[in-house]
């Protein structure tokens, strides 16, 4: 029987972060990945021409680049080949008749641009990420440590005698404005209106979702500030830095290991037990899970279970990746070194595609993220080739049928349905790239139900853990009453994008946890 200090269950990056600070200050750690290969959502392969390297799913970096995850373990991860590129238009929006607007990471001139679009936008726009740069260590502080904690409470009491009761309680009210009442009141310019709305998508929400006007800020405020940088060769290089890291300092992490139950001893966890009937004690276990997987699997006869029933997730992702020929040639200007791109026309298109996913519908018009990584690393293609990165953050976990009415469903994420989606995609972007059919080497679509497939803990294709609508997040993630990432059982600890901090790639988590732990 094999032991260890710590037994990590998935290798995502929260189970990553807590494996390399635990395995630094001297633990036992093992971490199991039911998969053939670690990382969880950080997975690169040649999905479409040998030689094209591909980002399956995560691929933009910027939330572990700016988390105190990354800060304190960075140089040790440079050490073992992890390496970021950048660019300096980290975003855009293009909208359908051809006009765009891009996001620099210089302010001065983001406030230009903005002004000349509308009178005012870009003052406005300095005034909104200028509040959430004054108000960082607070904000920062709700938004990616431990809650339930001394410290806490202790910033709560700082910021109601700072700026009163009345002035705390007015703060939080603001923060929960919805995006489309803070971009409908603060921006005249519908392409500035337009550059935003799409992003709160990629944080779970919807324009009309309470809190999504803050997040959007705080979105803007990052990629001004930080860029969206990618990792040089691919996301799966991240996963080789940390297992460098970890395998450095004695730590193991094995692949193609299904955790079949966690065991317990009266109210307290002792381990775990692997499908294949292997046993292995820890005096703690960290279980980087959905609560379904949690309470429902891992944990079948716990009073959670009914809760675990109760939690909800959120819209469904799809990927499509593209090898082309050479540099795509955009029909509008500016957007040649733009990391992030999406295609939308504004609050009301990603509100109504977001809709449409909601009730399973196949959205008539997607709201798209190209993102163009071969711009910023090279290394990802053939010299002079090129790759396409799309996401689009508002598919139907299940399919009930078509908003268009003209893709013919049955009910599932079949590959009839997938490549007719596909297909609708591609007719959008083709529009705004010089003969994209004669650069158009392969293409590659992944559906929800792939993506499932890759990872059980993308729910229906759910990129975020669980949807994350304000009673599902913070204090309340993934259950009313959770605490931290406490569990109803001594010494075992729920991590992962279902828990808070939440979902992206800063390992808040499994931060939060390892720190707990005396990482």
């Amino acid at each position: 029987m094999a032991q260890a200090d710590h037994v990590i269950i998935g290798t995502g990056i929260n189970g990553l972060v807590a494996g390399a600070l635990l395995a630094r200050k001297g633990r036992r750690v093992i971490l199991l990945e039911r998969e053939d290969r670690a990382g969880g959502c950080m997975m690169t392969d040649e999905v479409t021409l040998p030689g094209f390297r591909h980002d399956v799913m995560a691929a933009t970096f910027v939330l572990f680049l700016t988390s105190p995850a990354h800060a304190e373990l960075a140089e040790d991860l440079a050490r073992h080949g992890l390496e970021f590129c950048h660019t300096q238009h980290p975003t855009a929006v293009l909208r359908p008749d051809g006009s765009t607007l891009v996001l620099t990471m210089d302010r001065a001139a983001n406030v230009a641009t903005f002004n000349a679009r509308a009178a005012g936008d870009g003052d406005r726009h300095a005034a909104d990420v200028g509040a959430i740069e004054a108000d960082a260590p607070f904000l920062f502080a709700l938004l990616g440590g431990e809650l339930w904690t001394p410290r806490t409470a202790k910033l709560l009491a700082g910021q109601a005698w700072r700026r009163g009761l009345n002035g705390l309680k007015s703060w939080i009210g603001e923060a929960l404005v919805p995006a489309r009442a803070w971009l409908e009141t603060s921006y005249d310019s519908p392409d500035v209106r337009a550059l935003w709305a799409p992003w709160v998508l990629h944080a779970g929400l919807t324009p009309e979702s309470t809190f999504s006007g803050q997040m959007g800020k705080v979105i803007a405020f990052a990629l001004e500030a930080a860029g969206a940088p990618v990792v040089r060769g691919g996301a799966a290089r991240a996963v080789d830095a940390f297992r460098g890291l970890i395998e450095e300092h004695g730590g193991t992490i094995r692949t193609g290991v299904d955790v079949a139950r966690i065991l317990t001893d009266g109210n307290r966890a002792t381990g775990v037990e692997t499908a294949d009937g292997e046993r292995i004690t820890a005096d703690h276990v960290l279980a980087s899970v959905t609560p379904s997987q949690l309470y429902g699997r891992l944990l079948p006869e716990r009073e959670e279970q009914p809760q675990a029933r109760a939690y909800r997730h959120g819209r469904g992702n799809f990927q499509l990746h593209y090898a082309l020929d050479r540099q795509p040639e955009w029909l509008s200007e500016g957007l040649d070194d733009v990391a992030l791109i999406h295609l939308a026309d504004g609050i009301d298109s990603v509100s109504k595609s977001a809709n449409e996913a909601e009730r399973g519908m196949l959205p008539e018009t997607p709201t798209i993220c190209v993102g163009q990584p071969h711009r910023l690393d090279p290394s990802r293609c053939p010299e002079g080739k090129a790759i396409l990165w799309l996401q689009i953050p508002d598919a139907p976990r299940t399919v009930r049928g078509d908003a268009a009415g003209r893709i013919e469903t049955r009910g599932t994420w079949d590959e009839a349905t997938r490549e007719a989606f596909a297909d609708r995609i591609e007719a959008i972007l083709a529009r705004h790239i010089r003969d994209f059919d004669g650069i158009r080497l392969a293409r590659r679509a992944f559906s929800p139900a792939d993506l499932e497939g890759l990872n059980m803990n993308l729910v229906g294709g759910d990129p975020y853990g669980g949807q994350c609508s304000i009673d599902q997040f913070f204090l309340f993630r993934p259950f009313p009453g959770s605490r931290n990432n406490a569990t109803g059982l001594k010494n075992l600890w729920h991590i992962g994008a279902s828990t808070h901090p939440g979902p992206g790639l800063g390992g808040g988590s499994g931060y939060n946890t390892a720190k707990r732990l005396g990482g």
